[in-house]
């Protein structure tokens, strides 16, 4: 990264925290999150942010040509199956203005989101649109292209120490030297989960939580004619396979009922369904979790004492053997399982 940019993006962070210190109020937006994801809507000006959000959810923000009518976020609930996606319109990015305060907010609100979809217009030149969005994420430490491993750590505090979940490989280091790094930088007590193809470097980064890789789904809209499909085809060709993209028309209506099954792909969600011992049925809601989740982490979302006291699971779904099939706290999840978690008395 240039280190003129750097400097300048700092200051400007800097000037905005003395703003908060002076008038005691944050200077940015904060959507507390909803429903199985928080999914953040970014693009420029007129790319079609507040057709999209209106059409697919019951949120009823301004529609309007002129550019940058939107000026605060707008939030609607996207249904798919039995979940809900929380989707957050972001007011449009100011191409030539990175480092303004502006553009610092929507970063904020793109930074607690669980995913992005960058909505880009068809009609003008798609593939400069992408790359610099890309850029300016990129500029702020916001990785859209997914890396190839990733590494997250959930600290904790109940004297169970370091505990390490691969759902993937550690290129070149052990469980043992994972341990080792944490309690190196203090941290005795968490876990571990690491994803896809992973270095000891990666795991470093993690602890320190500089980068950050967001799930990413390009929506290409305004795809309401067939003349746009070489345009299309430029921006499959710049993008190359490493993002999904889904052409969209808010216009006619074009492939908006794909948006859920894509977001649910795209952030790797698991629905477990919860079974008390005495009861015969599950629970008609989910628990959600993501891909990697262990029955541990299912305890942990219900309640910490069952987490404190756990003992034994049962599973009923993909991930077990066989139906009812007794597993341990380090047990991983599939999608639709159904867990009964036994406790000690």
């Amino acid at each position: 990264m240039n280190i003129k940019r750097q400097i300048s993006i700092l200051k400007a962070q800097i000037e905005e925290e003395k703003k908060k210190r002076k008038t005691g109020k944050g200077g940015g937006w904060l959507v507390e999150k909803h429903g199985a994801a928080q999914i953040t809507l970014i693009g420029f000006t007129n790319s079609g942010k507040s057709s999209l959000i209106s059409a697919v959810t019951n949120a009823k923000p301004l529609i309007s040509n002129y550019p940058y009518s939107t000026v605060e976020p707008a939030v609607g609930m996207l249904p798919y199956q039995d979940i809900y996606f929380q989707l957050v319109e972001a007011p449009s990015l100011q191409p030539t203005l990175e480092e303004t305060s502006w553009n610092l907010k929507i970063l904020g609100l793109i930074r607690n989101a669980d995913g992005i979809i960058l909505v880009l217009d068809l009609q003008e030149d798609t593939s400069q649109q992408f790359k610099l969005l890309k850029r300016i994420l990129e500029d702020s430490k916001i990785f859209v292209e997914k890396p190839r491993g990733r590494v997250v750590i959930d600290r904790r505090a109940d004297g169970l120490g370091v505990q390490v979940v691969v759902v993937g490989k550690l290129l070149d280091a052990t469980h043992e030297d994972v341990k080792n790094l944490l309690n190196s930088y203090k941290i005795y007590n968490a876990t571990v989960k690491v994803y896809g193809e992973a270095t000891l470097n990666d795991v470093e980064e993690a602890v320190f939580g500089g980068v950050q890789y967001k799930p990413t789904l390009i929506v290409a809209n305004k795809f309401d004619s067939e003349n746009l499909k070489e345009k299309l085809k430029t921006l499959e060709a710049e993008v190359n396979g490493k993002l999904k993209i889904l052409p969209v028309s808010c216009r006619t209506g074009k492939n908006l009922e794909k948006l859920g099954e894509e977001i649910f792909g795209l952030m790797e969600i698991l629905r477990v369904y919860t079974k008390h011992p005495s009861k015969k049925e599950p629970s008609t809601e989910p628990i959600i979790l993501r891909k990697g989740a262990t029955v541990l982490d299912v305890a942990k979302e219900i309640h910490s004492q069952l987490y404190e006291k756990f003992w034994y699971a049962k599973v009923w779904g993909s991930s077990a053997k066989y139906s009812g099939e007794r597993v341990g706290g380090d047990h991983v999840l599939a999608d639709k399982d159904i867990i009964e978690i036994h406790t000690r008395k």
